[in-house]
């Protein structure tokens, strides 16, 4: 599969890595390539500059967000999400009609400082933003409920832990839970259609304040029944 995953921090880093390690076609999307591989220093989260990550990576391109959702499949939105309206904008409509969006990013606001608080809850989500502005877009909202490498590398905790997915396309949902799969989830529950996504990203507040208890990220819900 020919998959564009939008965002250059730890998550897209991350999620570009495995899926080309799983044998898809990855092209990694920014604003501007020239001046995201020209960055020597680290990001506000200390993830080291995408020029490093790239030439440890030589078979993942990076390109503008429309050149790199122009020719994929599936599209992985793994931007900071108070950008990710924008950067989907900046891809165009058009190359994101009747694609498989999977939408990773939390609407975290850091404008009071820490923890942050959602930009948007209760009554909507990210997830619904998305799918409202991008209507022909397939969007399923999945693993924004763990750190980026419990997101593609589940088995390195002790135990499987579960994952959600929202979304209003059943065929969509099926090819992200394969993915998940691919990726090692054991335990993948289907919400229900994409409005369901306002729980998984209300859980974020409960994530983290696990973190800062726990003192590590390395750690999963798990639903037992």
């Amino acid at each position: 599969m020919k998959a564009a995953v939008f965002g250059t921090g730890r998550v897209g880093q991350t999620i570009a890595a495995r899926l080309a390690e799983l044998g898809h076609t990855v092209t990694i999307g920014t604003r501007d390539p020239e001046t995201t591989l020209s960055r020597t220093a680290a990001d506000a989260m200390g993830t080291p500059p995408l020029a490093a990550w790239a030439a440890d990576n030589p078979g993942i391109e990076v390109a503008r967000f429309a050149d790199a959702a122009a020719g994929a499949e599936l599209i992985v939105n793994a931007t900071n999400g108070s950008a990710s309206l924008d950067a989907l904008a900046q891809a165009g409509a058009e190359n994101l009609d009747g694609k498989v969006l999977l939408d990773i990013a939390n609407p975290l606001d850091f404008s009071n400082g820490m923890p942050p608080t959602l930009l948007v809850k209760d009554t909507d989500s990210l997830g619904e933003q998305i799918q409202r502005a991008f209507p022909t877009a397939r969007v399923v909202k999945a693993l924004n409920t763990l750190t980026a490498e419990l997101q593609a590398y589940p088995a390195r905790l002790p135990e499987s832990g579960t994952v959600f997915v929202s979304g209003n396309d059943p065929a969509a949902k099926t090819t992200v839970t394969e993915i998940l799969k691919d990726f090692g989830h054991q335990d993948v529950i289907d919400l229900g259609d994409i409005t369901t996504a306002r729980g998984t990203e209300m859980l974020m507040p409960v994530w983290l304040r696990l973190y800062s208890a726990l003192g590590t990220p390395a750690f999963n819900f798990k639903i037992v029944r």
